[in-house]
């Protein structure tokens, strides 16, 4: 059995904020702007104003001043991974590793989340996971299986980008015992980096459960933290009972 871990969703280089974490550790998952997709051949256009986070309220509202909600208002995003039939893709080279991925394996997310209604400084947290049930990469699937698995996959919906895109596009399908967290599980602690600026590294609490990836402990801007196989049980078991 693998466990990885991965960064996802909206940050202050690619969206320019934190996702919102309330103060009984609740929180919105604010996918990443996409800015190709008003070109895709789109089956529904998902906009920050048109689209309603867990809570009802739409997206473009955690965008903090008014100028700024306008200006977001009709930005497509990009909603990956998404939670309704778990799945994720991704096309970037870093995140081809991927592909490895088995059945029983487990691919656990975190974002960045920021306190939204009290005074929380930005971190990252665990938010969801997948118990994997088919991963690969998408020229390796056959058409009914890309059909059947992954239609729900915004690289998969847009034909146009998903023909672009398939020879190094990686898919991953969750089972039905994959969950979107309720409450959000700090990971990070704040450390200097080798040229005196400050990062984001796991925390030592969080060592003890998924290990310290070979000494790679910075999760700020990463490629997948596979878990050392000393503590895939631990880390599994830890996952799996979050609330």
């Amino acid at each position: 059995m693998k466990v990885v871990l991965l960064r996802v969703g909206i940050d202050s280089g690619c969206g320019g904020i934190q996702g919102p974490l309330f103060q009984d550790r609740t929180f919105e998952f604010i996918p990443i702007p996409d800015d190709g997709q008003s070109t895709m051949d789109a089956i529904e256009t998902q906009t920050y104003g048109n689209t309603e986070g867990k809570y009802g309220r739409p997206l473009k509202d955690f965008f903090r001043s008014k100028s700024r909600q306008s200006r977001m208002e009709d930005r497509p995003i990009h909603v990956d991974p998404e939670f309704k039939t778990y799945t994720y893709g991704d096309p970037a080279k870093l995140k081809s590793g991927l592909k490895f991925l088995e059945e029983g394996d487990m691919l656990v997310f975190y974002c960045g989340l920021e306190g939204w209604d009290f005074k929380c400084d930005p971190a990252l947290y665990l938010m969801g996971y997948f118990e994997v049930l088919k991963a690969g990469l998408a020229a390796d699937f056959e058409p009914d299986v890309i059909d059947r698995l992954f239609s729900k996959n915004s690289h998969v919906m847009h034909r146009d980008l998903f023909k672009e895109q398939k020879d190094q596009l990686v898919l991953v399908k969750g089972s039905n015992k994959s969950r979107l967290l309720k409450k959000a599980v700090l990971i990070s602690t704040m450390d200097l980096d080798k040229a005196g600026r400050r990062i984001k590294i796991l925390s030592p609490e969080m060592r003890e459960k998924f290990g310290n990836f070979d000494g790679h402990l910075a999760i700020q801007r990463s490629p997948p933290r596979k878990v050392e196989p000393a503590f895939v049980d631990i880390a599994a078991k830890f996952v799996r009972s979050l609330d």
